[in-house]
């Protein structure tokens, strides 16, 4: 897959979006990530993948501020980030979704994606200020949710949505404050093969121009919108290339399919 790659204001010429140096989380005696590095350029969409325990959210949780590293470095736009604070990193333009969904549950689907863009239009929270009067908040509020398919169901607290449309409300908080950089913890799980293939075409649209890194397991999801695929294990990169190149890469097929890759997109739960 092909893709131009717009370079967003503020960043600097030739540089990543995204960049890992020598990262290393451990938690007592356990090595969880090690000496991991790895580079994102902007408009890049990248797929890491792994089976379960090899450090894939924690991977998450390092780049958004939410662990510090017990050694590397992580540097977003040209400006190191690790051990910022998530919001701090967040207002630096990276925002990221949950295997399980972090939503207001009693808000309605409206004021979940308003609470989200409020930040990034200026205005914060303020028992002075009514929300009702900001009206660019209100329209852009209203345009996004009728872009994630939602508009239906605006008034309808997040606790009763159904789960795919938890995870589309989740998906436009994460957008909600236009970030560069996007990550996306297992989006589809838990879908089945009608509503992934729904959702992962709603990733697709809302993402184009975002530098995007998405855990998943379904690789349908992982081939239909990876430019390349980084495979952990045990906490270390084990590939990091194109799609084709890591398909068909043999340390890849030994250590967790024990057999040659689809060769083409077919709906697949590799390592469920």
């Amino acid at each position: 897959m092909t893709r131009a790659f717009d370079t967003p204001a503020g960043l600097v010429l030739g540089a990543p979006q995204l960049e890992i140096k020598a990262l290393h989380k451990r938690f007592e005696q356990t090595d969880i990530i090690r000496n991991l590095s790895l580079s994102v350029w902007p408009g890049e969409r990248v797929a890491i993948i792994g089976p379960n325990g090899a450090g894939k959210s924690t991977l998450f949780d390092l780049i958004s501020g939410r662990l510090a590293p017990s050694s590397g470095q992580v540097w977003l736009g040209g400006q190191r980030i690790d051990g910022q604070k998530p919001f701090q990193i967040n207002r630096l333009g990276l925002s990221r979704s949950f295997q399980i969904s972090q939503l207001f549950p009693t808000l309605s689907v409206f004021d979940n994606l308003r609470c989200a863009m409020l930040w990034q239009l200026g205005l914060g929270y303020a028992f002075w200020k009514f929300l009702a009067s900001q009206r660019e908040a209100n329209a852009r509020t209203q345009a996004l949710m009728q872009r994630l398919q939602l508009d239906n169901v605006s008034d309808t607290p997040a606790q009763h949505l159904s789960y795919a449309q938890q995870r589309a409300l989740e998906l436009g908080m994460a957008l909600a404050c236009d970030p560069a950089v996007l990550l996306l913890d297992e989006p589809t799980a838990g879908m089945s093969q009608s509503e992934t293939s729904h959702f992962m075409a709603l990733i697709d649209e809302l993402t184009q121009g975002k530098t995007l890194l998405i855990v998943e397991h379904d690789m349908s999801v992982v081939f239909g919108l990876a430019d390349k695929i980084a495979v952990m294990v045990q906490g270390e990169l084990l590939a990091f290339d194109r799609v084709d190149a890591v398909r068909a890469d043999p340390r890849v097929q030994q250590a967790y399919l024990g057999a040659v890759l689809p060769a083409s997109p077919v709906h697949q739960h590799a390592w469920a």
